[in-house]
């Protein structure tokens, strides 16, 4: 069985926990094993859908990845995906603005493996764009929780887990910059800022932060920023996914690791 890292959840969510993970129970494979203490294992933050779901399937190749979404259909759709491939994963249906559920988390893996080699923090919310005279505050405050605060909740507890040898991954984006991108390109500036600062502080006793750009993907995200865009000329996840991994899983360079 490999699902059984959550949080204790209440009322209905319980029920829904309970019943899925019930559900997984009869459905995993008796053949199915779990990771072993000599595996390396692979957090990935975001990791239902788009490039997280497609580092996710990638690193299954060299990893045991623990994928953390919120969307349990997306996350049972990339296991069967990582399933069919002959890998594993285990899966995390929680919410990262819960630090409740967060420290659940890393308590759990904790517990089972001691430490992880690899976080790759892929979540993000992308509020409309509009102008910044009309941002919406709630759209505005998701962003703040899930780009901004539940980052900076992830980094100390995540630090330890990773040590002086693990790698620490985020995702910069250029084109967060332009107008109409208030609320998302300022709660990503701020994700990015406090990776920087952990990278300078980092960079002689480790972990490794890599801060990465991708290339403009085909991405519900990226459609909702440019609705009616010819996706044609876009980079596909899974190829940029394996693109990006030769740089997350490369020598860290002189410049950001002594």
């Amino acid at each position: 069985m490999n699902i059984a890292i959550h949080a204790l959840p209440r009322g209905k969510d319980l029920f829904r926990l309970t019943f899925f993970l019930l559900l997984r129970l009869i459905l995993t494979p008796k053949t199915r094993k779990g990771a072993s203490m000599t595996d390396k294992i692979a957090l990935i933050t975001g990791a239902s859908r788009g490039l997280g779901a497609a580092l996710a399937e990638s690193l299954s190749a060299s990893h045991h990845v623990i994928a953390v979404a919120r969307t349990i259909g997306a996350l049972e759709e990339l296991d069967d995906r990582i399933i069919a491939s002959g890998r594993q994963a285990s899966l995390a249906p929680m919410d990262i603005t819960s630090p409740e559920a967060m420290a659940q988390l890393c308590r759990s893996l904790y517990d089972r493996w001691g430490k992880i080699d690899l976080w790759v923090h892929a979540a993000v919310h992308a509020a409309p764009l509009s102008p910044a005279s009309t941002i919406d505050r709630k759209d505005f405050a998701k962003s703040l929780a899930v780009n901004v605060t539940a980052t900076a909740t992830l980094i100390p507890f995540i630090a330890p887990l990773l040590g002086e040898d693990g790698t620490a991954v985020f995702f910069d984006d250029p084109e967060a910059k332009g107008k109409f991108f208030g609320a998302y390109g300022a709660t990503k500036a701020a994700q990015i800022a406090l990776a920087q600062s952990w990278q300078a502080e980092a960079l002689k006793v480790g972990p490794a932060i890599k801060i990465v750009t991708p290339k403009p993907m085909s991405t519900a995200t990226r459609a909702r920023f440019y609705p009616g865009e010819n996706r044609s000329g876009l980079n596909d996840p899974k190829g940029e996914a394996k693109r990006l991994l030769a740089e997350i899983l490369g020598p860290t360079p002189s410049s950001t690791r002594l």
